[in-house]
């Protein structure tokens, strides 16, 4: 699967630590291998129309929109701060 960044993404992954940011790219790898890879617990947001989420640690989270063969990546950081504006 092709993996894209928005803007609100790219800043969040820049304000990671360096060991938060290996997390994440571990993370999007898996992702982009296989969408339901066990570690990343990946499930939809409840109450959001096709926002996914996935746990590159147990701090941190990511959220996504998926699209035919392509994974828009939205935000990623704080479990609670990225769940509140996915």
């Amino acid at each position: 699967m092709d993996i894209l960044f928005t803007e609100q993404f790219e800043q969040a992954y820049e304000k990671l630590t360096t060991a938060e940011k290996q997390s994440v790219r571990k993370a999007l790898a898996l992702l982009g291998d296989n969408p339901k890879y066990p570690s990343l617990r990946v499930k939809k947001m409840e109450g959001k129309q096709n926002i996914w989420e996935a746990c590159p640690s147990k701090r941190l989270r990511m959220t996504f929109e998926m699209a035919g063969e392509t994974i828009f990546m939205r935000n990623v950081g704080e479990h609670d701060k990225v769940l509140k504006s996915p």
